[in-house]
């Protein structure tokens, strides 16, 4: 009798995975690199990493939804003569007009007003439907100084500087000339229907030393009522938090490299910069080293899901965190009920390839005018403002189990982490021991 060796499974390569080979096939047949948006995609260390540790014994919980748990916080009391009071601490990012369309830029004035927080313009200047929306709104202020004006500055009730993002710190981003309307391209003086590279560095200064001189000028157009915001890429957190104070930032924005970008190329997206969770303790060190935390205000960006990221960002030392990605999905972006339409596009509902492209079938990123009309913006704008009254009852929820009266009073003793990857990037101990990798040099 004869006998064989049953048949085996093929195994695949875990460095040339399915997706990989494509893209090696993809480049050689066009000879171009690959442009899209939504921001990293590769598994990183993150929020999932760490646990709370609830009150027991040693510690006195607060019970459930009838003692109070404050949500408040104030961001620009440092030079500002009208600081920024929000209900909640967690705000709209920076998202562009032309990125999105009209409806959804009134839909994240709406939800972001009906809950007490801020929305922000993003490239492309302001447009009169998300200020006419939005009762507390941030002026981006980019290198590409798209729809700069100074009247738009007055209007504002804070400002952003960007000097760098999360998913293309040292780069800039672009608009493909699909999105390019008459509309989009009257507001940023371009030709319509071409692409559109954006600066990745501001045209007037070279380092800190002019920045500090720009946020005076800038000071000085808003007659110092408005906070200036300072906002980087996660890519070296201690020294640019540090240099933007002593620029004279009011807040300063870090972002990390699970932010999301209207597009860029993959490679910079999935290759530059580091976790927002990295981010976090340099940041806060910074602002402690230099005696400003907590005057200087610090908000975190990139990756921001649930209320128990926003309960973890609060204790590690944040003051405020900023959500992109998680509002246009709360506004129905990448909806499963058109999954039929991004099949049509070459993907699908959750992957968020079609951001760049100007045809999201949900009307969400795109100037297409018949699709545009798919996005309700005041129905829109009432999901997100559930989205985030659930993100803020989530962090109270967790705030009362730790025995905390207000969100801020979190703190690093609440948290363990369950890899020593986010142990030493948080700087709080591996679950189960009292070891904190990196400290004490151990």
């Amino acid at each position: 009798m004869t006998y064989r060796n049953p048949p085996t499974t093929p195994r695949k390569s875990a460095t040339f995975d399915d997706y990989t080979l494509s893209e090696i096939r993809r480049a050689a047949a066009t000879g171009i690199y690959d442009i899209r948006g939504a921001g990293a995609k590769r598994k990183l260390p993150h929020f999932d990493d760490l646990l709370f540790l609830g009150a027991s014994i040693s510690r006195y919980p607060l019970e459930g939804y009838r003692e109070r748990c404050d949500t408040s916080v104030v961001l620009g009391s440092r030079h500002a003569r009208k600081p920024i009071e929000l209900k909640i601490p967690i705000t709209i990012a920076g998202m562009s007009f032309g990125s999105l369309s009209g409806p959804a830029k009134e839909a994240l004035g709406r939800g972001a007003t009906l809950s007490g927080t801020s929305t922000t313009t993003g490239d492309g200047g302001m447009t009169e439907e998300e200020r006419g929306h939005s009762k507390t709104l941030v002026y981006q202020y980019l290198p590409s100084r798209y729809g700069m004006n100074p009247r738009d500055l007055r209007r504002a009730d804070a400002i952003e500087v960007v000097v760098g993002q999360g998913a293309k710190p040292g780069g800039g981003g672009m608009l493909l000339g699909q999105k390019i309307s008459d509309r989009v391209a009257e507001m940023r003086t371009l030709p319509k229907g071409i692409d559109q590279r954006s600066a990745s560095r501001h045209p007037d200064w070279t380092g800190p030393d002019d920045l500090e001189i720009k946020i005076l000028e800038l000071r000085e157009i808003t007659d110092w009522e408005k906070p200036i915001y300072v906002k980087v890429g996660g890519a070296r957190p201690y020294y640019d938090t540090a240099l933007a104070v002593k620029a004279g930032a009011d807040v300063v924005v870090v972002d990390g490299m699970q932010g999301g970008t209207a597009a860029t190329q993959e490679v910079f997206i999935e290759n530059v910069g580091q976790p927002t969770l990295a981010c976090i303790r340099p940041a806060v060190q910074a602002l402690q080293d230099l005696g400003m935390h907590r005057k200087v205000q610090l908000i975190v960006s990139g990756g921001i899901r649930n209320g128990a990221d926003v309960a973890k960002a609060l204790a590690l030392g944040v003051d405020a965190v900023s959500i992109g990605t998680a509002a246009l999905v709360a506004l129905g972006d990448n909806d499963p009920r058109w999954e039929a339409e991004y099949n049509a596009l070459g993907t699908t509902a959750g992957a968020y390839d079609d951001w760049h492209e100007g045809r999201d079938p949900a009307g969400i990123t795109t100037q297409d005018p018949e699709l545009m009309k798919r996005v309700d913006p005041i129905a829109a704008g009432r999901r997100l403002a559930n989205y985030l009254k659930v993100m803020t009852l989530e962090a109270q929820t967790i705030a009362r189990a730790c025995g905390k009266n207000r969100l801020h009073n979190l703190e690093p003793e609440d948290l363990v982490a369950l890899s020593i990857e986010a142990a030493a990037m948080a700087g709080v101990p591996l679950a189960g021991t009292n070891w904190i990798p990196g400290k004490n040099g151990f």
